[in-house]
C-alpha cells in the first residue's frame, strides 16, 4: 500500500497531450471512480503529487475542480477528502439513469442493425469472461462499455449527452456492488440483446428498466448488510 492508501499499480499514467492540470484531474477522477481512492479518504497534495510525478500546483487545481463537481470535499483546516455520497444522492442519480437507459433501450430496439447487435454480443461475452475470472475492475469497465454501446445504438445525441453526464457516477456507485451483481447482470444483458435483436421496443424497455432498478436496489441494500 502507498501512504495514501493507493494499491500498488493503481496510479494511472498521465497521458502526454493536453494541459497538465487536466491530465492530473483525469487521473484523480479515474482513481476516485474506480474506488482506488475510497469515499472519505484524505487526499494529501504532496503525496498525490509524488505518486503522479508532478508538482503540487496541478494537484491543487485538480482538487479544486473536483470539489466544484462534487467528487471531493475541501474542509477548512483539514484538507481534501473524497466525497462520501449519501443514499439520497445515489438514489436520485440511479433513478435518472433508469429513465435514460430505458429510453435508450427502446430506441436501440427500433434502430440497431446487425453490426450493432454483434458488438453488444461481443461485449457481453467479454463481460461474462471477466465475471468468471473474478475481474471486478474489468467487469465494471465492460458494463460501462455495454451500456454506452446501447446508448450509441439508440441514435439520439441529446440522450447520449445526458447519459454521459452521469456515466462516471454510475461507475462509482456500481463498483462496490459489481461482484454481488456478478453473473446475473450479464444474464440480464443477454435478455436485453434478445429484445433489441427482435426489435421488441416494449420488451427492451422493460428489461432495461428492471436491470437498472435491480442495480439501484442492490446498491442501497449493500449499506444495510
Amino acid at each position: 500500500m502507498l501512504s495514501t492508501g493507493l494499491p500498488q499499480g493503481a496510479v494511472p499514467r498521465l497521458e502526454r497531450p493536453g494541459p497538465l492540470r487536466d491530465r492530473v484531474y483525469e487521473a484523480l477522477l479515474e482513481l476516485i471512480t474506480t474506488r482506488a481512492l475510497q469515499p472519505g479518504q484524505h487526499l494529501v497534495e504532496s503525496e498525490l503529487a509524488g505518486h503522479l510525478g508532478v508538482s503540487r500546483q496541478p494537484v491543487r487545481e485538480a482538487l479544486q475542480r473536483l470539489n466544484t463537481e462534487g467528487w471531493v470535499d475541501l474542509r477548512p483546516a483539514q484538507g481534501a477528502f473524497v466525497h462520501e455520497p449519501t443514499e439520497e444522492e445515489a438514489d436520485q442519480l440511479l433513478t435518472v439513469r433508469t429513465l435514460l437507459e430505458a429510453e435508450a433501450a427502446r430506441l436501440a430496439a427500433a434502430n440497431a442493425g446487425t453490426a450493432g447487435i454483434t458488438a453488444l454480443e461481443e461485449l457481453c461475452a467479454e463481460g461474462e469472461r471477466a465475471v468468471a475470472g473474478d475481474d471486478v475492475d474489468g467487469a465494471v469497465a465492460l458494463n460501462a462499455r455495454f451500456h454506452a454501446k446501447v446508448m450509441e445504438l439508440a441514435g439520439n445525441a441529446v440522450l447520449a449527452e445526458l447519459a454521459g453526464q452521469v456515466d462516471r457516477r454510475v461507475r462509482w456507485y456500481y463498483t462496490p456492488v459489481a461482484r454481488q451483481r456478478g453473473r446475473q447482470s450479464w444474464i440480464e444483458h443477454r435478455e436485453l440483446i434478445a429484445a433489441i435483436s427482435a426489435r421488441d421496443e416494449q420488451r427492451a424497455t422493460e428489461v432495461m428498466r428492471a436491470h437498472t432498478e435491480y442495480t439501484r436496489r442492490t446498491y442501497h441494500a449493500r449499506s444495510r448488510s
